[in-house]
């Protein structure tokens, strides 16, 4: 196996593990609500407090990425925020304050996987790879999803709901291992990279392996680089909402029980796993075959937030569970082209800044992901509609659309 390859791989089990830590929550939120008495308001508030977290550090994480290397960044924080899963359950018995401000340390812990990753793909990997490879790392997301919403219902009903918490927090510190050992930050740096690999690196990008310090009052002027902002934002909003809401959805509109929640709630993110994959080997396919990077970036969105806007502005009209669930699919399935869209679009516009950048559009990403989520939980207390939850999620993608179409590029903004 090549370096560059066995980094995407790592990658990949990293952001695997930060979604189990992540969406375990969203099932054993339903047994920590029967024993804690929180109403929908208050879960909407332990829900959104990780993000408040989580957007604290994205722009300090991509900027430590890119100038002292991924691997330490990215290393550090998977510690951290295991760490802090390991200790929910006796922060929730000790009080919502605790558990709010733990669900904040690990949000701050999970801040730096996407800009650490962002940064060493935007030194080892080549151009032509870089939508398969993202799409990998992506992909994760919905696998870690998919495991978490399958296997802890059974640790809930076999262990109980605090194992969940301990069993996947200490899946870290076993990959934290293997990342010292096998990863580097360059690919000059590693002892075990032949010349033909480091060959195919350097001839696939063009970009110097030191960067020089990034124009922050530009990337705030930038057209191209809000294209990418509001993109994340409206991504994120429908994101986030299905994670934390889904499940409960599920059991408050349907009255699916915990033991069925997790199947019926994997579908659309096994949809997810496997196009994600799809729409990153179609876009390098067609930028290998010629055609603009930048009307590839584009197509793919139109797929992409096409699809999240049709199923968002449909899916409460269900009659039952099963409709529900097959409307998301198809919706998560062509959502995930994305990947070749606004996901990959930070390497076009700054190939040596691409974990700061990735910084920027994911701060705005995760606090959409904070108002989605604790809105929801306020809409649903005032007013019970799914319909208005759902729908307003469509809205935002569909804005999030149209300004990306107007506004995107693919040319290099900065060196």
């Amino acid at each position: 196996m090549q370096q560059r390859h066995l980094l995407v791989f790592l990658v990949f089990v990293a952001i695997f593990i930060c979604f189990i830590d992540r969406v375990n929550i969203s099932i054993a939120m339903i047994p920590m609500v029967a024993d804690y008495g929180w109403d929908e308001e208050t879960q909407g508030r332990i829900l959104s407090s990780f993000f408040i977290g989580y957007a604290l550090l994205q722009v300090i994480g991509g900027r430590l990425a890119d100038k002292y290397g991924g691997k330490i960044v990215l290393g550090v924080g998977v510690i951290a925020w295991s760490i802090f899963t390991v200790f929910t359950p006796p922060a929730a018995a000790f009080g919502i304050a605790a558990l709010i401000m733990m669900r904040i340390l690990m949000g701050m812990g999970e801040a730096v996987a996407f800009p650490s990753f962002y940064s060493l793909y935007s030194r080892w990997i080549p151009l032509a790879e870089r939508s398969r490879a993202v799409a990998i790392a992506n992909s994760a997301i919905a696998a870690g999803t998919i495991f978490a919403l399958s296997i802890t219902p059974i640790i809930v009903i076999y262990l109980g709901w605090e194992w969940s918490f301990y069993l996947f927090g200490g899946a870290g510190l076993i990959w934290w291992i293997a990342w010292q050992a096998l990863v580097t930050s360059y690919p000059k740096d590693h002892p075990k990279i032949t010349g033909d690999e480091l060959q195919i690196i350097n001839n696939g990008m063009g970009t110097k392996s030191k960067i020089s310090s990034l124009p922050w009052a530009k990337v705030f002027k930038n057209t191209s680089v809000w294209a990418i902002i509001v993109a994340h934002f409206c991504n994120n909003w429908t994101l986030f909402l299905i994670l934390s809401w889904l499940p409960t959805f599920l059991s408050g509109a349907y009255g699916i029980d915990i033991a069925s929640v997790g199947i019926l709630a994997i579908m659309p993110h096994i949809g997810t796993f496997i196009f994600l994959n799809i729409a990153g080997f179609t876009a390098d396919y067609l930028i290998k075959k010629n055609m603009e990077v930048v009307k590839v970036r584009k197509l793919m969105m139109c797929i992409g937030f096409g699809g999240i806007t049709a199923s968002m502005m449909s899916v409460s009209f269900a009659s039952d569970a099963y409709s529900a669930i097959a409307i998301m699919t198809i919706g998560a399935c062509l959502g995930a082209f994305v990947t070749g869209g606004f996901s990959v679009n930070h390497m076009d516009l700054a190939p040596n800044h691409a974990g700061s950048l990735l910084g920027i559009t994911n701060t705005a990403g995760t606090i959409a992901g904070a108002i989605s989520v604790y809105f929801a939980g306020f809409i649903l207390q005032q007013t019970s509609s799914w319909t208005l939850v759902f729908q307003l999620g469509g809205f935002v993608t569909a804005f999030g659309l149209i300004f990306y179409l107007i506004f995107a590029s693919s040319e290099k903004q900065f060196d």
